[in-house]
């Protein structure tokens, strides 16, 4: 996927603003929802301070996972850390990861 995130954090300002706002409209806790038409359960943990987000998830009845740190720390910008996966397969799901209706409505 063009223009993903590597380890220092590039990537064009479109896809990581709206990968940010994407992660950050996701609820904390557990989730249910829905990824390419498969079902999926996704825990959002997040620092007190704001500087830590992690997320895990994983296909209900399937093998995927997504798994992933991001951190908000003082230098050149935000650094996105998948872990044994592609920064490109961690902004798909985030960007493309939707959420029971019930739970993301407390979110918002």
């Amino acid at each position: 996927m063009p223009g993903t995130m590597n380890a220092v954090g590039n990537t064009p300002p479109s896809i990581q603003a709206t990968f940010e706002d994407a992660l950050a409209k996701l609820p904390d806790g557990y989730v249910d929802g829905y990824f390419s038409g498969r079902p999926w359960g996704v825990t959002v943990s997040r620092s007190q301070d704001g500087k830590r987000t992690w997320l895990y998830g994983e296909e209900l009845g399937g093998g995927d996972i997504v798994s992933f740190n991001f951190y908000r720390l003082a230098g050149p910008g935000p650094i996105l850390k998948p872990c044994e996966m592609s920064s490109a397969k961690v902004i798909e799901f985030v960007l493309g990861f939707e959420p029971s209706p019930a739970k993301a409505a407390s979110r918002s």
